[in-house]
């Protein structure tokens, strides 16, 4: 589809500076009269809500429950007739999300056999994948720092889970070179970064610097 939106996915262990990256990338996109949406994973819809009480631990559920969710959640995510990536992207317009399958890959498949999460999502790859993928490193010292200043950790925020998932998600890079990823090194200066991830977009959107 000629006028189809372009889908960018940002990934990274927790504290990368994802959310905050992706709504500065929305800010020069607008300005560029590109339309955005912005959207997460876990979703707001039930199935996010109740993902979202098991990453916290208000809900006991093992990995496996977790990743089938997961699983669940992002088929919504990419079908659903309201506000669905899909009917976005159709429509022209930019989605921007925070998280996506690679994040079930890097997360979940640490913990339960990683060709079983694959397959899991196998009909969610089938049904789109993103044009960019922008993930930004960050060492997992650094990240439980960033975490532990917003004063509350979730189910994988540990140093030794952030090594983990971190290793995971470079050795998933190098297995799927079909996935169009851009590694950014998360820096201090925001500003640093964000101007990283324009060169990556300008070339997905044929503009120049």
């Amino acid at each position: 589809m000629k006028n189809r939106g372009k889908f960018i996915v940002f990934e990274g262990t927790d504290g990368s500076g994802k959310s905050t990256q992706m709504k500065m990338l929305a800010s020069y996109l607008n300005e560029r009269g590109a339309r955005c949406y912005l959207t997460h994973e876990p979703t707001d819809s039930p199935v996010g809500s109740l993902l979202r009480s098991c990453l916290t631990g208000r809900i006991d559920a093992d990995e496996h429950t977790i990743a089938a969710l997961f699983a669940a959640d992002r088929l919504d995510h990419i079908h659903n007739p309201v506000n669905g990536i899909l009917k976005k992207l159709n429509e022209g317009v930019n989605v921007l999300c925070d998280r996506y399958y690679l994040s079930s890959f890097a997360y979940n498949g640490g913990f339960v056999p990683l060709e079983w999460v694959i397959e899991l999502n196998r009909p969610a790859r089938e049904a789109l994948k993103p044009d960019l993928t922008v993930f930004l490193y960050l060492d997992a010292e650094d990240s439980m720092e960033r975490v532990m200043g917003r004063g509350e950790t979730e189910r994988y925020e540990t140093v030794e889970r952030q090594k983990k998932i971190r290793k995971n998600y470079l050795d998933l890079i190098a297995r799927f070179p079909e996935e169009n990823v851009a590694t950014v090194v998360s820096e201090a200066d925001k500003r640093d970064t964000q101007e990283k991830i324009r060169k990556a977009v300008n070339g997905l959107f044929g503009w120049r610097e």
